[in-house]
């Protein structure tokens, strides 16, 4: 018994947004303007602390925000996606110079920065709201997305679980997830499970990250 209890209170303290890891506001998060030649992508692939620190890392990208996605609820907020009745996903949108990486790198880098035969959810993340999702914009986004999916099911013999849908509308998620990862280090679920994500995609991916400052 006090085994179980223990695996049980290890996965709440590293559970995405879990009570004891966020601070209790619902303050809104003014966006920055997107400036004059950069582009916007957006993805979901389980916990948006994650997703975002991944995409922050990424040459080209200037920056990450998180949010709420895919979903049929309007103004949806943490609590309320975190029931997985509102159809909504934590998603990022990734505001990107397309001179410096091309929307179908960052599709890359969305299938190689998780595990993309896992349903609703990424690692201990599950439920709805943590599935991954991949949205296009245009044709030749779709068409992108497409092609890597079908290549990647073939080259590793899987079934991929990432959901390809057009996109509708992206949410904001409230001011305290943002730049989450950076700003908690000593959280336990960045500790134990959003830096180790993002330390396997950079070691698989360094020719894709930022000069170090």
């Amino acid at each position: 018994m006090k085994f179980s209890l223990s695996i049980l209170l290890l996965f709440c303290l590293t559970a995405c947004g879990n009570a004891s890891s966020v601070e209790q506001n619902s303050s809104p998060y003014q966006e920055k303007p997107i400036a004059q030649g950069m582009a916007t992508a957006y993805f979901a692939s389980g916990c948006f602390w994650c997703v975002e620190a991944i995409y922050e890392s990424v040459n080209g990208v200037e920056d990450v925000i998180s949010g709420y996605a895919g979903g049929h609820t309007d103004n949806p907020t943490y609590e309320g996606s975190n029931t997985g009745t509102t159809g909504h996903a934590e998603a990022v949108k990734v505001v990107y110079n397309p001179e410096v990486v091309t929307f179908a790198t960052l599709v890359d880098v969305y299938f190689g920065s998780q595990d993309v035969t896992q349903v609703n959810g990424q690692g201990n993340d599950m439920g709805s709201q943590y599935r991954s999702l991949i949205f296009y914009q245009n044709e030749a986004e779709q068409k992108i997305i497409q092609e890597k999916k079908v290549a990647l099911a073939e080259k590793r013999n899987v079934k991929i679980a990432a959901e390809v849908k057009p996109f509708d509308k992206f949410w904001v998620a409230e001011e305290y997830h943002q730049d989450y990862e950076e700003r908690n280090p000593n959280n336990s679920y960045i500790r134990n499970v959003s830096v180790p994500r993002l330390n396997r995609f950079k070691k698989e991916f360094p020719e894709l990250l930022k000069e170090e400052e």
